[in-house]
């Protein structure tokens, strides 16, 4: 999963993206391996077939293009597809999803191809990800239920309807991941964080600045009980109210911080706008 916070990056001069029809196809990955086969099967339905496709764009392309470790392909159903995947069971029916910092498609694809009833929107500032973005989603005939938008998560926020569930699954720490996604939700939208095993001592360092944010007390769902083993680590923060930058509790340094970034982003954006003569 990108960082929402890394600066915008290019394909570089001369170089062109191939088009949707030039992905390769390795039917090795198709399929999942027999020791997640079921759980892959429970998570995605009649839709199996569909995640295959995309384990093989990450498996093949998404390889070449730097978006996916060599070493990953081997376990892409287990740490990716069916590990992102199990997301879906704490996400309502017909939900609008922001998946921010998407590269590769991690949630955000995977709960499209395994919940085509949800509305999900693609936040991510690389060009280069963006791209494979595109072509993943015409591929795969997502095309009705899934939107790509390039920019940080902070560029964007004036510009989406607030979401029903953000979702992120960053190595960020949970402050910062509640400021870029946060502004995001709308109120009673919520966040959430695919986290590791230190989710429970994120909660509690982080759980003031959450608080600034207008996040309500964060909590650990486990998915995929019975299905997976160790079961997927989600943190859930509601968002309880709005906050105008500088005005959180306890002095706003949480919140004024994200309306600083936002700040600077319109600033930024501005200053890439040719003048008019």
């Amino acid at each position: 999963m990108t960082n929402p916070r890394y600066g915008a990056g290019d394909l570089g001069p001369g170089v062109e993206s191939p088009g949707p029809s030039s992905f390769p196809l390795d039917s090795e990955l198709t399929s999942p391996p027999a020791e997640i086969a079921v759980a892959a099967a429970e998570v995605f339905k009649e839709r199996l077939s569909l995640a295959g496709r995309y384990a093989e764009l990450l498996g093949t392309e998404g390889v070449v293009r730097g978006l996916i470790g060599p070493r990953e392909t081997p376990r892409l159903w287990e740490r990716h597809l069916v590990n992102c995947g199990v997301m879906s069971e704490i996400i309502p029916f017909g939900a609008s999803v922001v998946d921010v910092g998407s590269g590769a498609g991690l949630p955000g694809i995977v709960l499209a191809v395994a919940r085509p009833d949800l509305v999900v929107t693609l936040v991510e500032p690389l060009a280069r990800r963006t791209v494979f973005l595109e072509e993943a989603v015409s591929v795969l005939g997502l095309d009705g239920n899934v939107t790509v938008v390039r920019g940080r998560a902070e560029e964007v926020v004036d510009s989406l309807p607030g979401a029903d569930v953000v979702t992120a699954r960053a190595v960020a720490a949970l402050d910062k991941l509640a400021g870029w996604c946060l502004p995001l939700a709308r109120t009673g939208g919520r966040l959430l964080a695919l986290k590791g095993a230190s989710a429970a001592e994120e909660i509690a360092a982080h759980g003031r600045a959450v608080s600034e944010l207008g996040g309500g007390e964060a909590v650990v769902r486990l998915c995929g009980v019975g299905l997976i083993e160790p079961p997927a680590t989600v943190v859930e923060i509601v968002k309880e109210r709005e906050v105008v930058p500088g005005r959180g509790r306890s002095g706003g340094g949480a919140a004024r911080r994200a309306g600083e970034a936002r700040g600077e982003a319109r600033r930024a954006d501005g200053r890439r706008r040719p003048r008019r003569g």
